[in-house]
């Protein structure tokens, strides 16, 4: 697949490199595993020479050489010969980088914690020695969320605030994903589509992955993510595990009790067994994974409390792949896929509600966009969108299918909303269908 999207990126990265032909930049970038930050960083800067540092789990003096050699062939300058340790390679850089700008990659920068824990501090003490002379332009790139922003933001750490651009990567939007799927799809339909968002929710590698083995339909992704060799089937616990640490099954049996459906903070406890405050809190400050939601205009912070999971991938995978494992272990991959299909217009469901939340959070037309559901469980709307400009609100029903939408009682749920809340007062009401009709 060619590379697709990322133009504000390329462009602050860019800008930044002209920026430290003045000024040292040290800029952090983050992002879930599989979002695309490495290429992000090579399409960036594919003009001119960059130095790559790749973070290996291995000795640091080994690591080292292959920085020297690195050095060599693309500055093609000699360096200080055999180093045993890192702060010597990034003393030499920054002195270097004095006299000629220098821009320098390290990728997978979390893993030094294995290597040696004392580059932090090592890099601490040499970058704020040399940092207001040099031209230096520091790109720092790690792949385990929540250790890259500890190093950053925990004010314990070495190097808390000495970065001066934090950017995240996010996932494709909606509209890149129907970009891709047109070129490689051209005669795709809203199923297809629908399909896409749901199992990659724009996550580069999942879509490269999908469209480069000719899975544009939403059979062909499902026939490319349930088989034996499937990169698809281990992923939640390849990337989840290093997050969580030895914790991770509790973490599990929480994230696979929300992809069901158990989102309130009782339902969740009743399937774990046990308390689990301290779990949601850390899955949705420090890793990032579930949000908590509330309905729109709800005035206490505790009360009415809903947690989802953000990523679509790790939503249908702890739905689908860690709830049925015991049929992967058997190899029983045709009774999976019969499963998923069976429940998939619930499933993808949700998804097309959270495809067109995307959609209008995008369109940049709305000063405050949400859902509302009162605590009797007796009335839900699906999105309500204000724009508190010029007092203009709207009431979405979203559908699969147009023919299920009844705006007459979407009518009667906004009455029951503008009761509970006294909100929007006087505004320009109006209310829309939105389906598959409408991707």
């Amino acid at each position: 697949m060619k590379f697709f999207d990322r133009t504000e990126e390329i462009a602050s990265l860019r800008e930044i490199r002209e920026m430290a032909k003045n000024n040292a930049q040290f800029t952090v970038v983050t992002g879930r595993r599989r979002i695309g930050k490495t290429s992000l960083i090579w399409k960036a800067y594919d003009d001119a020479p960059i130095l790559y540092f790749f973070v290996a789990r291995k000795a640091e003096s080994d690591l080292c050489e292959d920085y020297r050699l690195e050095i060599e062939n693309k500055l093609g300058i000699p360096t200080i010969g055999r180093a045993e340790h890192f702060a010597d390679m990034f003393e030499f850089l920054m002195k270097l980088s004095i006299e000629r700008p220098v821009t320098l990659f390290i990728d997978e920068f979390q893993d030094f914690f294995r290597v040696n824990k004392s580059v932090y501090s090592d890099m601490q003490r040499i970058w704020d020695i040399y940092s207001p002379k040099a031209h230096m332009n520091l790109i720092v790139c790690g792949s385990i969320y929540s250790m890259m922003t500890k190093i950053f933001k925990d004010k314990k750490e070495p190097l808390y605030n000495r970065q001066t651009r934090f950017m995240t990567v996010r996932p494709f939007t909606p509209s890149v994903l129907k970009e891709i799927l047109s070129e490689y799809h051209p005669g795709h339909t809203s199923e297809d589509f629908l399909a896409l968002y749901s199992f990659t929710g724009g996550v580069a590698k999942y879509v490269q992955l999908l469209v480069d083995a000719g899975a544009t339909s939403k059979e062909r992704m499902l026939e490319q993510i349930v088989k034996a060799d499937s990169i698809f089937l281990g992923e939640g616990k390849s990337i989840l595990i290093e997050e969580f640490g030895k914790d991770y099954g509790i973490y599990f049996s929480i994230l696979s009790a929300i992809a069901r459906g158990k989102t309130s903070r009782s339902e969740i406890e009743s399937v774990v067994g046990r308390e689990i405050g301290g779990y949601l809190t850390k899955l949705e400050n420090e890793y990032e994974i579930i949000a908590k939601k509330q309905p729109l205009f709800e005035k206490s912070s505790t009360k009415n409390v809903r947690y989802t999971i953000e990523d679509n991938f790790f939503t249908f995978w702890f739905r689908f792949i860690y709830k049925y494992s015991y049929m992967l272990e058997i190899e029983n991959y045709e009774s999976l896929k019969t499963i998923i299909n069976r429940d998939y217009e619930t499933f993808s469901g949700l998804m097309l509600e959270r495809y067109f939340r995307r959609v209008l959070i995008n369109r940049q037309a709305y000063t405050r966009i949400g859902g509302w559901w009162d605590r009797k469980g007796e009335n839900e709307i699906d999105i309500v969108a204000e724009n508190e400009l010029d007092n203009q609100a709207t009431f979405f029903e979203v559908k699969r299918e147009a023919g299920n939408i009844d705006i007459e009682v979407l009518k009667q749920k906004a009455s029951a909303f503008l009761r509970a809340t006294g909100e929007l007062k006087g505004y320009d009401i109006s209310y829309k269908g939105l389906s598959m009709d409408d991707m």
